[in-house]
């Protein structure tokens, strides 16, 4: 480890909504930061403005906010090393390719892309399908090495379109040691010779990458897996520029559920989950469903992202992102991909809403449906109900029965349970129930032990029916938590009405 203070950077490119393999990258990084009291920063990447998408730049924001991962430095924050979108530092990037021209570790490409085309269908034509610009062509192409310099300077002058191509030397072993994956090494002459710097007068990624990496003091590059192949032309820019490098972290794949294949932004939806952080709506008017919108915690989202490729090292799964930041290491990530498992997503859910306190879920329940409902009764609903909801919503769907009536009984219970002889029964726990002047969960249970005992009676024989009666339904909570709830007049009310109703059916 270098003794650089931590400086870490999420670097996306707005070209699109941001996956959750984006976010699991960003999260890394922030918790990494956080971990070693280091700076956690957004960089936007708009290098190539042929794939810029109006409104990405402002989702990956949106997104990143709503998750909770939140930069010190990056567009609309300020910071000492702006501005943090590329695009906006245009200037900056030339100068240090022309140094690399000067200094022959890069050189100007005049080749136009049609003679280009020309070459690679020269190349399958014998045999070798994969044509590449590197040490061997690039002697036989147009471009700073094989013209004259007088050759050049006339084609610098009459503005003739140029790149300028990284010269890769021939047969040198590319070393570096990776946080994950250990020690990578790559022969350069397995490597081509890059664009660095566009005809358009934008840099690549590449060099943008490296210079903007240097100028911001980045200690550490936590990355996907996706840009390994990349690290070595990487690793030889911060040589040619006699710069000391960052390390490395390749995170691994986010891999679909049945692990074949790269977890993708084209999996959105048809495969029955979202894959983005929160709703995006294309061009089009196209939506692809987001977590935010499907109603889930983002500290659920988050703790199940922490998880794809990472463990602790102990028993525990249920963490706040406070907790993350104290336990995450880059040594307990995984080189192997990640399946994602919709199911343990729902299950974090799950637990999320759990642990909430039913106070804050009924705040969050009735400031969703313009706060109609009461405060202090919905938190006892939310008590009642969230043992069984994996949503927030389910509470009100799943407990409607305990702000209104039921309207219609189940019928699975009704053909199973409900014997000649429930009515009876029912009827006399009415009247022992209208009895009752200390109406409490622990006198209702009480009392219907008493009942049960009294009449020789098994509990399968009453409770699903007064579950019916009250509910209509045929599962659900403690019965006397719920009689408790709605007071003896609803329930002798609710009681009447179930057993008309049912008698008339």
């Amino acid at each position: 480890m270098n003794n650089k203070p931590v400086r870490v950077r999420f670097a996306p490119s707005p070209t699109g909504p941001l996956h959750m393999g984006g976010v699991r990258t960003a999260l890394y990084n922030y918790l990494f930061a956080k971990k070693n009291n280091g700076t956690f920063l957004i960089r936007i990447e708009d290098t190539d403005q042929t794939r810029f998408v109006p409104g990405a730049q402002e989702y990956i924001m949106d997104a990143l906010a709503w998750c909770g991962i939140s930069p010190t430095e990056g567009p609309g924050l300020g910071g000492e090393f702006g501005p943090y979108v590329q695009s906006e530092r245009k200037h900056l990037y030339q100068p240090y390719a022309e140094q690399l021209v000067q200094e022959d570790k890069a050189y100007y490409a005049f080749d136009t892309a049609e003679e280009l085309e020309l070459m690679r269908e020269k190349a399958k034509q014998m045999g070798m399908p994969n044509w590449q610009y590197n040490h061997v062509t690039r002697t036989t192409l147009r471009n700073s090495l094989t013209l004259s310099k007088d050759q050049v300077e006339e084609l610098l002058a009459e503005g003739t379109p140029y790149v300028i191509r990284m010269k890769m030397p021939r047969n040198k072993d590319i070393r570096f040691e990776d946080i994950i994956r250990g020690w990578v090494v790559v022969n350069t002459n397995n490597l081509d010779d890059k664009v660095l710097f566009k005809s358009d007068g934008m840099p690549t990624y590449h060099l943008a990458n490296i210079v903007d990496d240097y100028l911001m003091k980045i200690s550490h590059v936590i990355r996907g897996e996706e840009w390994l192949p990349s690290a070595p032309l990487h690793i030889m820019l911060y040589e040619a520029f006699g710069w000391e490098a960052p390390q490395f972290a390749h995170l691994p794949l986010l891999l679909r559920p049945d692990g074949n294949g790269k977890l993708s932004k084209r999996d959105g939806d048809r495969l029955g989950f979202p894959v983005f952080p929160t709703n995006w709506t294309t061009a089009e008017g196209e939506l692809y469903s987001g977590y935010r919108e499907k109603g889930y915690f983002n500290g659920a989202f988050i703790n199940m992202l922490a998880f794809l490729g990472w463990n602790p090292g102990t028993t525990q799964e249920i963490f706040s992102l406070e907790e993350l930041s104290e336990a995450f290491t880059l040594d307990r990530v995984s080189k192997a991909g990640a399946k994602f498992d919709p199911d343990k997503t729902k299950w974090f859910q799950q637990n999320y809403l759990r642990n909430t306190s039913n106070d804050e879920l009924a705040s969050l329940l009735n400031e969703q449906h313009a706060n109609k409902f009461d405060i202090n009764q919905l938190s006892v609903v939310c008590g009642l109900m969230k043992e069984r909801a994996t949503f927030l919503e389910d509470i009100l769907v799943e407990g409607a029965y305990l702000l209104e009536r039921p309207l219609n009984y189940d019928s699975e219970t009704i053909a199973k349970k409900w014997k000649v002889e429930t009515p009876e029964i029912l009827t006399a726990w009415k009247d022992r129930l209208s009895e009752i002047e200390n109406f409490t969960t622990e006198t209702i249970e009480s009392e219907f032990k008493n009942f049960l005992a009294e009449r020789n009676l098994g509990i399968g024989n009453v409770l699903p029916n007064f579950r019916l009666l009250l509910t209509g339904k045929g599962m659900g909570p403690s019965m006397f938590e719920i009689a408790n709830f709605l007071g003896k007049e609803e329930c002798l009310e609710r009681m009447n009405q179930g057993l008309t109703t049912i008698k008339g059916n």
